[in-house]
């Protein structure tokens, strides 16, 4: 992987966990509702409505980042160039047929019974 895929990868990997941590900051729609009947209080480190703005944006701008090196990510994935014929076709001949397993022939071998062997009525 080259080091400017590595750099997109630790972006998005970054990204992604800054917007998971936002978005378990945030409140629900119903918590406001809540608060103007009198049964929270509505103050906040941001202020009553200063929070949602500012956490709320700073999420979609996260989610942009993310799906900008997710496709980035995408395209550096597919830039290599095209081949033709099957992939199963570039696989060493050694790793499609496995080995029989070896025979022990010093170990006796009991004999088994069969459909013939079963005694009729």
């Amino acid at each position: 992987m080259s080091a400017f895929a590595t750099l997109i990868l630790a972006v998005q990997m970054l990204s992604a966990l800054a917007m998971i941590g936002l978005i378990l900051i945030q409140h629900g729609k119903g918590a406001d509702m809540g608060a103007a009947f009198g049964s929270g209080t509505s103050g906040s480190l941001f202020g009553a409505s200063g929070s949602a703005n500012f956490l709320s944006r700073s999420t979609a701008v996260l989610a942009t980042v993310f799906f900008v090196a997710t496709l980035a990510l995408a395209y550096l994935g597919n830039a290599r160039p095209a081949s033709t014929g099957s992939v199963l076709e570039s696989v060493p001949a050694a790793v499609t047929a496995p080995a029989a397993p070896a025979v022990d022939s010093t170990v006796p071998t009991a004999p088994v019974q069969g459909v013939d062997q079963i005694p009729a009525k």
